[in-house]
């Protein structure tokens, strides 16, 4: 059974602050890849240890690069997301999806560091009509594979949007946001342990095939609101139809064409 791990920064548990996410931080974001690395870890031998036989994983923040490969479970596999590619080896192969790190999208009361994609432009993304996070985009993404999210970890509204989103998805709280920049988080011990047990039921779940993929209906429709409307002056130049000031839209054959 084959299980993939796409690890995002915010969600990790120790995170707290902005500077821990931050590449440009010198002093914060060395330990801050500590955390995440340690978290994956824990994931990775749970899935191992709930009868996975193979698990890759791949970190999505910045474009990837927090990992280190020499601190790497010694029989997972890792790999670089590529531009509108976040899980570059995903297919029909795998049994299920693990969004560890996660977030809430922009806009979220309460919630750690929320965002859609980026922080500087993105206000709102929607799928036919359905206003999604990075959540539902990834989990888009998998379902065009008949790939399932199984689990999600990160703060208390993270979950709550995973099960908004997706139903019937085990998810994992290690946090909770104080407004936007900062969280109140558990112990590392009691983190680890919540997301172990949580990876091990979703990939014993899965064994099952009691999860059922995110499958927007085709042709869908995809609208971006920007911040600003020079913003959305770039999209139209990227072949996006200009709804209003702000938001672009267009329509898409398959989950796999969307661009950001």
């Amino acid at each position: 059974m084959k299980i993939y791990i796409l690890a995002d920064m915010e969600g990790i548990s120790g995170i707290r602050k902005p500077s821990q996410v931050d590449p440009q931080s010198a002093e914060y974001h060395g330990e801050g890849r500590t955390l995440m690395m340690r978290e994956i870890n824990v994931a990775i031998e749970a899935a191992f240890a709930a009868g996975a036989d193979h698990v890759v994983a791949a970190d999505t923040h910045a474009s990837g690069g927090q990992v280190r490969i020499a601190d790497m479970h010694p029989r997972a596999v890792y790999e670089t997301p590529g531009p509108c590619r976040p899980m570059p080896s995903l297919d029909e192969s795998f049994a299920g999806v693990i969004l560890l790190g996660h977030h809430a999208r922009a806009g979220t009361l309460d919630a750690f560091l929320d965002h859609t994609m980026s922080s500087a432009s993105w206000f709102e993304f929607r799928i036919n009509d359905q206003v999604v996070g990075e959540i539902g985009i990834e989990a888009a993404w998998a379902g065009h594979f008949g790939v399932p999210v199984i689990m999600v970890s990160g703060d208390h509204t993270t979950s709550l949007e995973a099960q908004a989103t997706l139903g019937s998805v085990e998810t994992a709280v290690v946090k909770r946001g104080i407004g936007r920049h900062s969280a109140a988080c558990i112990s590392l011990p009691q983190a680890h342990q919540i997301i172990a047990e949580t990876t091990q039921r979703a990939v014993q779940r899965a064994a099952r095939h009691e999860f059922k993929p995110f499958t927007p209906k085709l042709p869908a429709d995809i609208q971006l609101t920007l911040y600003r409307s020079d913003m959305a002056d770039d999209m139209t130049r990227q072949g996006w139809q200009r709804v209003d000031a702000r938001t672009v839209r267009k329509t898409i054959s398959t989950m796999t064409d969307m661009r950001w």
